[in-house]
Formats: C-alpha cells, structure tokens, sequence
C-alpha cells in the first residue's frame, strides 16, 4: 500500500487539479489544490490560516469526514478561509464547486 499519492483530479473539462492522498497511522490526509488554492479534509485549520498567517492571504476550504478524494470533492465546505470567501467561495458550497473559482 502506498503511503502518499499523488493524482490529477478533474474539477471540470480543461481544469485539472493535484489530488493528495497521505495514509497516516489512524487517519488520511486528503487535499485537492490549483495553482491558486486548495481545499482539504478536517485536518485544516482555517482558524490558524485566517489569524497567524493572514498575510499570506490563503485561499483554502475544509470538509469534514471525508476519506477518499471523491469524497472531499463532493462534501459541503464546513468553513473557508477569509480569502475563498473574496472568491465567493462559501461554507456549504461542494469541493468542486469551491475549486472551480480556485483557477
């Protein structure tokens, strides 16, 4: 079994993302990202990006219970960073939805 994958994710025709699947002890680590932003299972920390690291205006979301990339893509955002919200990216709105303004 591998440890960390890496995939192309089709977020829609033409607009291809990078998967990342990370197989930890008790838990995966799973995020989809474009050149502009990303969104990630409940391992993120939107409290940190939007507060300590405000400066770098990060553009990220995070889903909650997901454990398959599919699953990351197809779950509502439980919250997004300051900067996605600029984007007009919501909490409730899909991961791929999300991703769409991502590029």
């Amino acid at each position: 079994m591998a440890l960390m994958q890496m995939v192309p994710v089709t977020v829609e025709e033409g607009k291809i993302a990078l998967g990342v699947e990370v197989k930890l002890p008790k838990t995966t680590l799973l995020a989809v990202a474009t050149d502009k932003g990303y969104i990630m299972c409940g391992a993120l920390d939107v409290g940190l990006l939007n507060d300590q690291l405000a400066d770098r205006r990060i553009i990220a979301g995070r889903a909650v219970g997901v454990r398959t990339l599919e699953q990351l893509l197809a779950a509502p955002l439980e919250s997004v960073t300051h900067e996605a919200k600029a984007l007009g990216i919501e909490p409730g709105m899909s991961g791929r939805d999300a991703l769409k303004r991502m590029f």
